[in-house]
């Protein structure tokens, strides 16, 4: 039974995304769950050979990327996404027996979630302090544990710690979405779909006009770049890696060639090529025609 790592304890949207990829087929049958404190300790879990894999967020379409994701990935050993799944986010107002919503003075919440009910706290809560929690569902043991009144969390934790709902589909923002990757050991890409994500970082010379090359490489090749990011390296004032984003798979001839391109003149890390879950952006073009003209013209036959 494979173990996969999600970022936890029990009871967070990130245990929720690994249930949806098990019931969609993404492991060959049931997995082992193991809790992890974070994202990055979840994905450590991986290199140290302690769990075959890990869930974890990667993009809020509210807040964006989750960075403590997207700094895990890109240093250490490598690691791969093989897959994704995402979810639709909304969250309850857990409290213990016997509270009401007047009672709240604390309200316990992660920061990416309290940062997606700000305007629901700021009309319903006002009188709220915040307590900040280490997830989602930490912030419904933080309200067991006596540390706040009430937490922003889920219903599933709720239930596993015999909490009450207060306030349930609490959310600033209509249909906000969470995408969440399956990451493993390095790997052979999962199969090209048609409607495949290629992630890269990159972290390119300090001379003018490297970004613009890099992106002229995607450019001229007609792939569409659909997320574009730079995070700090941490080594010193100025520096940063970047976190792109492609329609396509490394199986298709133009990404191929990109990434060799890229390979070239910079430092880059495969994130991996795997099926989007929403297909957003065009396809690469095909080189079919391109790739028959150029075996027809060694064999001397091709004149146009």
């Amino acid at each position: 039974m494979p173990r996969i790592a999600y970022f936890g304890p029990s009871g967070t949207f990130t245990e929720m995304a690994l249930a949806q990829l098990e019931s969609s087929g993404a492991f060959d049958g049931p997995v082992e769950r193991i809790a992890a404190p974070s994202q990055g300790a979840a994905l450590d879990l991986i290199r140290s050979g302690d769990v075959d894999g890990a869930v974890v967020p990667i993009e809020s379409s509210v807040e964006g990327s989750i960075s403590a994701t997207l700094d895990s990935l890109a240093i250490g050993p490598r690691l791969q996404i093989v897959a994704e799944t995402e979810l639709e986010v909304s969250f309850t107002i857990l409290g213990r027996p016997g509270t009401a919503l007047p009672d709240v003075r604390t309200l316990a919440a992660y920061p990416v979630a309290a940062a997606q009910v700000r305007q629901w706290v700021a009309r319903h809560l006002p009188q709220a302090q915040p307590y900040t929690s280490a997830s989602n569902a930490a912030a419904a043991e933080d309200v067991v544990a006596g540390h706040a009144d009430a937490a922003v969390s889920t219903a599933l934790a709720g239930e596993r710690l015999g909490l009450i709902a207060l306030a349930s589909g609490v959310a600033d923002h209509e249909q906000a979405i969470t995408r969440f990757v399956l990451c493993t050991p390095p790997t052979v890409a999962p199969p090209a779909t048609g409607a495949d994500r290629t992630s890269i970082v990159l972290e390119l010379p300090n001379v003018p006009g490297s970004l613009m090359r890099a992106f002229a490489e995607f450019a001229t090749r007609g792939i569409d770049l659909t997320r574009i990011e730079s995070r700090p390296t941490r080594t010193g004032m100025g520096t940063y890696r970047f976190y792109l984003d492609c329609v396509g798979h490394i199986d298709d001839t133009a990404v191929g060639e990109a990434l060799k391109a890229l390979h070239r003149t910079a430092r880059i890390r495969f994130l991996g090529s795997w099926p989007a879950t929403s297909a957003t952006g065009t396809p690469p073009p095909s080189d079919e025609s391109a790739a028959q003209w150029l075996i027809q013209l060694r064999k001397g036959m091709a004149d146009l």
